[in-house]
């Protein structure tokens, strides 16, 4: 089957120059590739950024944020900025899923829905600087009390490969809101959308140094970024092992960290659902963006007496989802991320059997010589394990779901609680109040009823537990990039007297 042309070729990529303070040059680190999940394809080879990239987007960084030119301007001021880069976003949102479809594998569906989210992240948070308030306290003397938010300085934003420009967006835009300089460092597996994005931010004329892009691994880039004394925040989305390492490293040096992690969520179907609402929410949860998701609904707890038919029906479902390319648009599934990424989910779907897991969907790659050159999985549903075998207890990232049947409430809330993760929960019940009881039981950061993988700007976002730390989105998202500040102003010129003074 001929794949629909997308409107643009591979010359359109970014040419693989890392983005630094202002201008686009040669990284001096190692070689790396990016190349199209579809087919395996060569998008780009291109170094990523080195020791000495990282030091002088630091010394930038540090000259762009303290100049007066940045550092006074007014919010709105600010704001203008804001705007600019969101009107460029939106622009190219064209441009962009397409080469982030290059870069990832998703559907162009999906990349240009993310643009446009980006887009308005921005747009969001240049709304919220300009009507944000501070506040004059009330004060126990004669004094004017104030309470103030200013900026902290450096940020470092890492983020990850599966929904780059839209994890970009909710950390650069909120850090510049707040008067900070930025050094974001994408993923490695997917470096080229994050150039775009600093190409359409260089367009909308933001001072040089106040930006930079830095491509490149963890241990090549991310660490010499988070140990660096420079840097006052770290806001790091990507795998709790890692968070691990970034939150200790952050402690000993007293700064602030935001971590969004991984997720084991579960998803619960009580016997009074719309089961038709159910079966298309749960599909969309876990198998939308090929289950490359952390708040993928990857544990399906379902009432026993519904548990035989509906997990019947659930299968039938997924079997019919429509994988295939990522520029057609009926793809429903499209590849994963890397080879290796592949071979790791096709791991975990082997330990499930072993553990005496029955596959009912999928639990292979595709068979056909089409397939060979893609990095496909096929949707998987997994039954017959209980909520203490390795697959209902490590992240898999990828389009493997597990069912189990439930007999009670207080056993589901207990099952869906027995997680190292506390990141999201899906209830599927039509008796709200039911609902809303069940979600205050379950520690999770994000709670829907009868919808799952529907956001919000406005809405702030996080987790507990092994899940991570902090929140994004909404005013608090912007106020964690600032510092808070008391002021205490006399108002009565009156003398203290302790000092015997006058």
């Amino acid at each position: 089957m001929p794949v629909p042309d997308p409107g643009f070729t591979p010359d359109d990529l970014p040419d693989g120059r890392i983005f630094l303070a202002g201008t686009f040059r040669e990284g001096r680190g190692t070689e790396i590739e990016s190349r199209f999940p579809a087919d395996g394809s060569l998008n780009r080879v291109m170094r990523e950024a080195g020791e000495q990239d990282v030091a002088d987007a630091i010394a930038a960084a540090r000259k762009a944020q303290q100049d007066h030119a940045w550092r006074d301007l007014l919010a709105h001021q600010r704001a203008d900025y804001l705007y600019r880069i969101a009107h460029g976003l939106a622009a190219n949102a064209d441009r962009i899923a397409y080469i982030q479809s290059r870069d990832t594998g998703k559907t162009l569906k999906e990349t240009r829905a993310l643009a446009m989210s980006a887009a308005g992240t921005f747009r969001y948070f240049a709304a919220a600087l300009e009507t944000m308030e501070e506040a004059i306290t009330p004060s126990r003397g004669p004094w004017m009390t104030l309470s103030r938010f200013e900026p902290i300085g450096l940020v470092a934003a890492i983020t990850p490969w599966n929904s780059p420009i839209a994890s970009d967006a909710q950390k650069v835009a909120p850090a510049l809101a707040a008067g900070n300089a930025v050094i974001l460092k994408p993923a490695s597996w997917s470096p080229l959308v994050g150039l775009e994005f600093a190409r359409i931010v260089a367009e909308a004329g933001l001072p040089p140094g106040l930006l930079s892009v830095l491509p490149g691994g963890g241990q090549s880039v991310g660490d010499r970024l988070v140990n660096d004394p420079a840097i006052g925040r770290i806001s790091f989305t990507g795998g709790t092992k890692v968070g691990h390492a970034i939150a200790s490293n952050a402690a000993k040096r007293l700064i602030p960290v935001s971590l969004e992690l991984g997720g084991k969520s579960p998803t619960i179907v009580l016997p009074d659902a719309d089961l038709d609402q159910a079966l298309a929410g749960i599909l969309y949860g876990m198998f939308s963006s090929s289950g490359q998701s952390c708040i993928a609904g990857s544990r399906l707890f379902i009432h026993r007496s519904l548990y035989h038919d509906f997990l019947e029906r659930l299968v039938a479902a997924t079997r019919a989802l429509k994988v295939g390319h990522p520029f057609d648009p009926q793809t429903q599934v499209a590849p994963l991320i890397h080879p290796d990424h592949v071979a790791n989910v096709d791991r975990w779907v082997d330990i499930a059997r072993a553990e005496g897991g029955r596959v009912l969907a999928g639990g292979h790659r595709p068979k056909g010589a089409s397939w060979d050159d893609g990095y496909y999985y096929l949707p998987t549903i997994i039954d017959k394990v209980t909520n203490e075998a390795a697959i209902c207890r490590e992240e898999v990232f990828g389009p493997v779901l597990v069912a189990m049947p439930f007999d009670t409430e207080e056993d589901v809330i207990r099952m869906a609680n027995d997680s190292q993760y506390g990141l999201a929960c899906g209830v599927w019940t039509r008796d709200v109040t039911r609902a809303l009881a069940i979600g205050r039981a379950i520690t999770a950061g994000t709670v829907w009823i009868n919808t799952y993988k529907q956001f919000s700007i406005s809405t702030p976002f996080g987790a507990d537990k092994e899940s991570g730390a902090g929140r994004e989105k909404g005013l608090d998202g912007l106020r964690t990039y600032m510092r808070q500040k008391s002021y205490y102003m006399d108002t009565s010129h009156h003398v203290i007297p302790w000092a015997n003074a006058g």
